[in-house]
Parts: structure tokens; sequence; C-alpha cells
């Protein structure tokens, strides 16, 4: 077995809050997104966030979603049986088993965004593990349009974990080390991941910093997505969702190329998805009992 360290993953973790009791809830609901890099899970009391998980996709989507949900009710005493409606979302979506319905990512993120950052948000920006998705929404969360970029992980959490292993960063780190740099390089090969990995490796041996490499890699990310938003007219008030959410280094570019703040909330970004899924599922479970 390799020794060598895997730059590129990230920290799995799971959260339940301990002050409630879900036996009191009148509507127990999960949202199950299982993503081509990362699976997430979160279950709500009527409409409040109760607990979720955020694991790596493994090769098998039907266990991916029920490692994903069983860590996410592990402590709290609940069993698969308790959830009154759970709704299945993203790249596996038809693939959980235990799912009562599947909904599109584009609907769970919208819905999920509203939820997350207020119903202000207009245009949400999801950057995942394989594409990227720009999407306008009303004030209730609700799909107005979207656009999506074409199946290359340059320009995704997958490219950029590519990138952390080649550079030897950890991929916590990318961003806030991106941005450390003096003065802005020329973006890298935006177009395909394995065009601009060529691209920094020759970077590297004419003896640029990783600082530099990172910079250029992250501004090409950077560009290519405000390219996707401006297709579909960025509309205020602007919110990102997913992995990359969270890379400081892409986010800050994004933001100065728009012209516009991201808005920031106390949810975690990456579990827009599942949040967006159990909350439709509070809803058809209400539906269910009309």
């Amino acid at each position: 077995m390799s020794d060598k360290k895997e730059f590129w993953r990230w920290k799995e973790y799971r959260w339940h809050d301990e002050a409630k009791d879900w036996k009191a809830a009148d509507i127990v609901s999960a949202g199950v997104d299982i993503g081509s890099v990362s699976s997430q899970a979160v279950i709500m009391l009527d409409g409040e966030l109760f607990a979720f998980s955020n694991q790596r996709t493994g090769f098998d989507s039907p266990e991916s979603a029920n490692k994903a949900i069983i860590w996410a009710m592990e402590g709290t005493g609940m069993t698969l049986d308790d959830i009154h409606f759970s709704v299945g979302t993203g790249y596996g979506r038809v693939n959980v088993p235990f799912a009562d319905k599947a909904i599109t990512e584009i609907a769970c993120h919208a819905r999920g965004g509203n939820f997350m950052y207020g119903s202000s948000v207009r245009t949400i920006l999801d950057m995942g593990g394989q594409d990227c998705k720009a999407i306008r929404c009303d004030e209730r969360g609700k799909v107005e349009a979207f656009l999506m970029n074409d199946k290359c992980a340059a320009g995704t959490g997958r490219g950029m974990e590519v990138f952390a292993d080649l550079l030897s960063v950890p991929i916590e780190d990318v961003g806030e080390m991106s941005l450390s740099v003096e003065k802005e390089p020329e973006p890298v090969s935006s177009t395909c991941v394995v065009f601009a990995k060529s691209e920094a490796s020759a970077l590297l041996r004419e003896g640029w910093p990783k600082t530099k490499v990172l910079a250029a890699y992250c501004s090409a990310m950077a560009h290519r997505v405000v390219t996707l938003l401006e297709r579909i007219e960025v509309e205020k008030d602007f919110a990102i969702t997913g992995g990359i959410g969270k890379n400081s280094g892409v986010v800050k570019r994004i933001e100065k190329e728009l012209g516009l703040e991201a808005l920031t909330t106390t949810y975690d970004s990456q579990i827009a998805g599942a949040l967006g899924g159990a909350l439709f599922g509070m809803a058809l479970e209400k539906k269910r009992r009309k």
C-alpha cells in the first residue's frame, strides 16, 4: 500500500443538533444529494435543520446514499423508518434506494439556496465536483432559468483536486495560497484539466512558485464560471453553493470580475442540494397528508 499523501482528500464530517428532539417533530424529512465527487444527507424537523453528513461518493450510488443517511442519523437514535419523506437529488438521484421521489439538483439547489441565503437571492452558482450550474430563481426559490457548463473537470471541484495533488498542497489551503501573490498571473487553460495540468507542470519547471501557479488556475476557473454567469445575466442577490464555494481564491476572483459580492451564510454551502431536497420532502409530505 502506498503511503503517498493524498493532498486532494478533504475532511469528511457530520453534525446534528443535540438540542432538538426529533420525536417531537410532526414531519421528519430528508434530502440526499449524490454527486459525482461528494454526497450529502440532510435531515430536517418541520423545516428546521437537524442533522447532516458530507462524505466522498463511492463507486456505488445506492451504497453512497445509504452511508450518507446512516452517518447523518448517527447518535440521534433515529432510523430510516422514522423519516416521513425522503428526496434523492444530484448525479445519482435515481439510485437512492429509500427515496420517495427524485428531484433535479437544479431545483434542489435553488430551494436550498433560498433557505440558506434568504428570499432576496436571485442568482445561484452551484460549483460542484463535475459541473457548474448558473441558476436564476424567484423569491420562493423556484427556478426561472439555468445554464450548465460542459462535462470537463476544468472549472469544477474535481479539477481543483487534481491541481492540489499535482502541487502537493492540501486542498483546504489552495484558496488562501492563491491570494498570496503580489501580482495576478495570466490564467492557465480553462477549457481542459489535462491541458491545464500540463501547462502548470511546465510553469513549475520554469521556476514558478506554487502560489503563482495556483493563482493562475484559480483565475482561470473564476473566469470560466463568470462567462457562464454572464450568459444567464446575473441578478442581485448572488450566492454560491457547492464545495468550491469554500475556496476563497476562486470566490474572490469571481466577485472581482462580476463587480458583486457573494452573500455569506452560517450554513455549510456544500449541503444546499440535500437541504433543498429535504425542504421538498417536507412539502410533499404535507401534500400527501391532505
